[in-house]
C-alpha cells in the first residue's frame, strides 16, 4: 500500500476546521443559487477562481462572502449536515471539533436557538448516517471586537448545548490584542469550556504568549510564528499546550512562503505537542488526507509515523473518554 492510500484509509479526528470554511464548492453552489443577490457565483468553475486568494485579507473578503449565504436555519443545517458527509465520506473522519461562528450567522438574522437547534440537529443525524461524532468550538470573530465578544460568550453559556466544548478566538490577528478578550475566556473557562484561541498566524510569537498567558490556551490554533521563539517552544513543550498545524492552509493565506519553510518540523523537534488539520479545506484546495500526506513529507514519516500523528489528534481532543478509546482502537487496527 502506498502511503498516499494508507493516509486516506486512516480512521483520524479533526481539531482545528471551520464550519463556513469547509463548505466545498458543491455546497457554496447550493446556497448560492439559493440566494443570487449575494454575488458569489453558483458556476463550479466560476467558483474555483473566486476561492483563489492573494493574501490573508483577500481570504477573509472572500470567507466572509461565503458567510453570507447562510441566512436562514435551514441553510445552517445544510452547510452542516452536507460538511458532515464530506468529512465521513472522503476523509474517513470519525470525530470532528468543528470551529462555529454564530455572532456572524445571528447579525444576518438567525436568532441563536434557531441556530443552535440547526447544528444540533444536523449533529444527531451525521452521528446516525455517518458515524462521525461532532463537537462545536464557539469562536469570537476578532474584527468585530468587544460586542461580538460579549455576544459569543452569551451564546455559549445561555444556549449551550452537551455538545459544546471549546472557546475560541477567530479571524484577523494584526490590530486585534488577545488581552482585550481575557474576561470572557476567564468566563468561558470557569464554565467548564476549553481555551482554544488563533494566534500566530499572521502575527509573531506575543500573540501567542498573549493568548497563553492572558487566555489560558490549552491548544494554539496555527501558533506559526512561535517558532522564532525558542523560549516559547520550550514553553508551549513544558506546558503540553498543543499546536494545531494546518500546512496548507499558511500557504495559501502567505503565513508560511513555502512548505519547504513550514516549521511543523521545528515543532516536533522542540518537544512540542502538535496536530494535523485542514482549516478551511475547500477554500485552499485541500483536504485532511492531503495536509496528512504534506505533513509526512516534512516529518519524513512512514505508515507508523503518520497513524501516530492521528493518535496524537485523539489524544489531544476534548473528546468524551469511551470515543477516545474507540478511534484508538480503529487506528490501531488499521495500521497494524
Amino acid at each position: 500500500m502506498s502511503l498516499q492510500n494508507f493516509i486516506t484509509g486512516l480512521p483520524k479526528v479533526e481539531l482545528h476546521v471551520h464550519h463556513v470554511g469547509s463548505a466545498s464548492p458543491r455546497i457554496v453552489s447550493e446556497l448560492a443559487a439559493r440566494h443570487p443577490a449575494a454575488g458569489v457565483p453558483s458556476d463550479l468553475e466560476e467558483l474555483r477562481d473566486f476561492f483563489t486568494f492573494r493574501d490573508f485579507a483577500h481570504f477573509i473578503d472572500v470567507y466572509l462572502a461565503v458567510v453570507d449565504l447562510v441566512r436562514t436555519p435551514e441553510d445552517v443545517r445544510l452547510l452542516t449536515y452536507e460538511v458532515a458527509r464530506e468529512m465521513a465520506e472522503g476523509q474517513q473522519l470519525r470525530y470532528a471539533e468543528l470551529t462555529c461562528t454564530p455572532y456572524t450567522s445571528v447579525v444576518r438574522g438567525i436568532h441563536i436557538r434557531d441556530y443552535t437547534d440547526a447544528i444540533e440537529d444536523a449533529r444527531v443525524a451525521a452521528e446516525r448516517d455517518f458515524g462521525l461524532v461532532l463537537r462545536w468550538i464557539y469562536d469570537i470573530p476578532g474584527e468585530s471586537g468587544i460586542p461580538a465578544a460579549d455576544a459569543t460568550l452569551e451564546y455559549a453559556l445561555e444556549h449551550r448545548t452537551d455538545a459544546l466544548v471549546g472557546f475560541g478566538l477567530g479571524g484577523p490577528e494584526i490590530g486585534v490584542p488577545r488581552a482585550q478578550f481575557a474576561e470572557h475566556f476567564d468566563r468561558a473557562r470557569a464554565a467548564g469550556l476549553h481555551s482554544v484561541p488563533h494566534a500566530g498566524e499572521t502575527t509573531g510569537p506575543e500573540t501567542v504568549w498573549e493568548s497563553v498567558r492572558l487566555l489560558g490556551a490549552e491548544r494554539i490554533g496555527h501558533g506559526t510564528s512561535a517558532a522564532q521563539d525558542p523560549d516559547l517552544l520550550a514553553h508551549l513543550a513544558d506546558t503540553d499546550v498543543v499546536l494545531e498545524v494546518c500546512p496548507t492552509s499558511n500557504i495559501a493565506t502567505r503565513a508560511v512562503d513555502r512548505i519547504e519553510d513550514h516549521p511543523l518540523r521545528a515543532f516536533v523537534d522542540a518537544g512540542v505537542a502538535v496536530t494535523i488539520n485542514s482549516d478551511d479545506p475547500p477554500m485552499f484546495s485541500t483536504t485532511l488526507n492531503h495536509d496528512y500526506e504534506v505533513a509526512a513529507g516534512l516529518l519524513d514519516l512512514d505508515e507508523q509515523g503518520v497513524a501516530d500523528l492521528a493518535r496524537a489528534a485523539v489524544a489531544a481532543s476534548f473528546a468524551p473518554e469511551d470515543v477516545k478509546t474507540r478511534i484508538r482502537g480503529e487506528i490501531d487496527a488499521y495500521a497494524g
